[in-house]
Parts: C-alpha cells; structure tokens; sequence
C-alpha cells in the first residue's frame, strides 16, 4: 500500500535521516560559516544549500543523472570543477587557520579582511552544493525506490520525498548554525584552539574533493 505513490514512506524517513546526518561538504560548510561569521551568515549559507539541493533534485526528475551516465565527458567536466572547487574551499580554509594561529591578538576597533570562501556564504553554499554529480546519482537510486511506478502522477510522490528530506535537512543545519555560533563563543579566546578545528574541517574538504576526483559513475 502507498501512500500518495510513496512505498514505505518510514523506511524512506529513516533512511532520509540517517543520509542527512552523514558529515558532507554542504554541512560542514555552513558549519564554519556559522562559527565564523555567526547565525545570520549561516543561514544565508543555509539559503544557498536548499537552493542547491532544491535545483539538484530538480534535475533528478528531468533526468540529468540519466544524462551523466550517457555523456562520459560531461560527467568527466563537472566532477572535476566540483572536485577543484572544494578542494579550493579546503585550501583556503586551512591558510585562514594559519593565519589565525600566526597572528597576534586583533583589537576590538581592528579591520578583520574575511577569508574569500566566507565573504558570499549563499553564493559559496550553492557552488558547494551543486558541483557534485554524485549526489545526483545518489538521489535518483535513492528516490527510484519509494516511488510507485503504478501511480497516475508521479511528480505528487517525487514531491513529497523532496519534501521530507529538504525537511530534515533545514532542521539539521537550523543545529549546525547555533551550534556553530556558540563553538564561536565559546573558542573566541582560545586561537590556537580554533585555528586547529579550522585546519582540521580544511583538510576534510580536500579530502571530499580528492574522493570526488576518483568517482565513477560505477
């Protein structure tokens, strides 16, 4: 039994659930944004990473993951640039923590230039969350399976599944920015402190475009 051309639609929200909770770029990109910059630049962060994930599931239903599989060189195009541009948001992660781990105590009236990765967080985010064809894979063998093929209108189930992962979603990165704006206060004394978590989420960036580098449409 369906419900609304959704099969299993518990099983589907556990899945859903346990999928958003998995450390992604997306989420630890609006987490240092929010450390960094505080709750209202998360959220504008937060605003670029729905506007991604909404234009990704987009394509999802007009079958772009269909059109990677059949076109090796556009997939080749985009996973490149996507790998590029996080492993560059990584990179300039780590040279602001160095930076924050060289540099003395700033004064409270003291001009402070934001890294270029924090400077636009919703136009970074959407970057973020759009260059990674994997995901678009992802979604459509992820969707594909609570969707009834039987019922009359398909858009009205592929709507309610976006519906319940962008829910969770919101509400996941809603934590991450609060939690990201009290890490905020609570290291603003502690540099070196900071400087090293910054490093350390720098590194997994890299580390997320190195892995999508290797990706296969296998």
């Amino acid at each position: 039994m369906s419900f609304y051309g959704v099969t299993d639609v518990w099983t589907y929200v556990i899945g859903a659930i346990g999928i958003i909770l998995l450390p992604g770029p997306n989420s630890l990109f609006i987490l240092s944004v929010a450390t960094a910059r505080g709750v209202k630049a998360g959220f504008q962060g937060a605003l670029g990473v729905f506007l991604g994930d909404t234009l990704l599931l987009a394509l999802v239903g007009l079958g772009a993951a269909g059109l990677l599989r059949s076109t090796p060189a556009l997939f080749m195009v985009v996973k490149y640039a996507g790998a590029a541009y996080l492993s560059w948001v990584g990179l300039q992660l780590v040279r602001a923590a160095v930076q924050k781990w060289k540099s003395r105590e700033v004064r409270a009236d003291a001009v402070v230039e934001l890294p270029a990765h924090l400077a636009q967080p919703f136009r970074r985010a959407l970057l973020v969350s759009l260059l990674n064809p994997k995901a678009i894979l992802f979604l459509l063998s992820f969707f594909v399976q609570f969707i009834d093929p039987a019922y009359a209108t398909p858009v009205v189930p592929f709507l309610i599944l976006s519906a319940i992962v962008m829910g969770f979603s919101a509400l996941y990165l809603s934590v991450l920015i609060f939690a990201g704006a009290r890490l905020a206060q609570t290291f603003s004394a502690r540099r070196k402190v900071s400087a090293a978590l910054t490093s350390a989420v720098g590194g997994v960036f890299v580390w997320f475009g190195l892995k999508l580098a290797n990706a296969s449409l296998a």
